[in-house]
């Protein structure tokens, strides 16, 4: 590991660390991966931490390559700008066009579909906008900013709050003013601060669930997993961090992760994965109609043979 990828990991403190356990022992294996007893970085949303989900899956994959996962917990716009920096060798995000973004600057690869959830905007079950059942994102958003009821946004520059601004700027709203809380926290902290202040929030449902019972929200717009507005999708994907760019990270513990994570017996663990009873995570590597391409940006209906 890189002296730089040390400090950074020191940095940001082993509380924010998982699943750093599973190394290999001191004794000689002929059949051990060539990748035992190394550690790969994977730099990630607040969303797959908070959750537990990558606490439930990675000592398979810690156990299976005899290798450590050291998971850094941040928002999409700052896990994506420690790979720019070289500080992971893998990331896992859902904010697809800073994806694509980091796609075409060079500096990922092999970037995959991984799974999905939605959004949903919560709120106090007295909700003052009256935004209960809508069935637009937007008007609802166009209908607290009217009432000016409070609404705590992550402001942190995550997928979540990527989409968000996205809904903003449908609704052709530029929110401001008093009512509107910029908090630059991760999704949890901003939840329990919106129960704090009876305010209406954007979730992805994931957090959400795995947070319910310690906050006093309701679901006031669903996302498209209960038939809500397909705007309110929640796609993830996952890269590794391209070695020509920096030759210090783990490509081939990369790579080794990327294809464990999206094979059939993982994205079954993903599908299965529940709090309080509840579906996180719907997985999207593995499908009846595979989709076989690497990488296309989002929106892109080129045909594959025309050059």
């Amino acid at each position: 590991m890189s002296i730089q990828r040390r400090r950074f990991i020191a940095a940001i403190g082993a509380g924010a660390l998982a699943g750093a356990a599973g190394c290999a022992g001191s004794g000689v294996d002929d059949d051990r991966p060539a990748v035992s007893g190394e550690s790969l970085t994977l730099t990630t949303t607040t969303s797959t931490y908070d959750t537990g989900l990558l606490d439930e899956i990675h000592t398979d994959f810690e156990g299976m390559y005899g290798a450590s996962v050291d998971a850094i917990a941040q928002g999409t716009g700052a896990a994506l700008e420690s790979a720019r920096n070289g500080d992971s060798d893998v990331v896992m995000v859902h904010a697809r066009g800073l994806e694509d973004e980091f796609m075409r600057n060079g500096y990922g690869i092999n970037r995959r579909d991984l799974m999905f959830n939605d959004f949903v905007v919560v709120g106090p079950e007295d909700d003052p906008a009256g935004i209960g059942g809508a069935s637009s994102a937007t008007e609802a958003l166009t209908a607290i900013a009217d009432a000016e009821a409070t609404f705590v946004s992550r402001g942190d520059s995550s997928g979540t709050h990527t989409k968000e601004l996205n809904l903003w700027a449908a609704a052709g709203t530029e929110p401001g003013g008093e009512w509107y809380q910029e908090t630059g926290t991760g999704m949890g902290e901003a939840l329990n601060i919106a129960t704090q202040q009876g305010a209406y929030t954007l979730s992805d449902r994931g957090t959400f669930i795995s947070q319910r019972s310690a906050i006093d929200l309701v679901v006031l717009v669903q996302g498209p997993i209960e038939d809500g507005p397909e705007i309110l999708a929640n796609p993830y994907g996952i890269m590794a961090v391209n070695p020509g760019v920096h030759d210090s990270v783990n490509y081939d513990l990369a790579m080794a992760y990327i294809g464990w994570i999206t094979s059939p017996g993982v994205q079954a663990a993903i599908s299965e994965y529940q709090v309080n009873g509840e579906q996180l995570f719907f997985p999207e590597a593995v499908s009846e109609n595979p989709d076989f391409r690497q990488y296309v940006p989002e929106g892109w209906n080129g045909d594959a043979s025309e050059a």
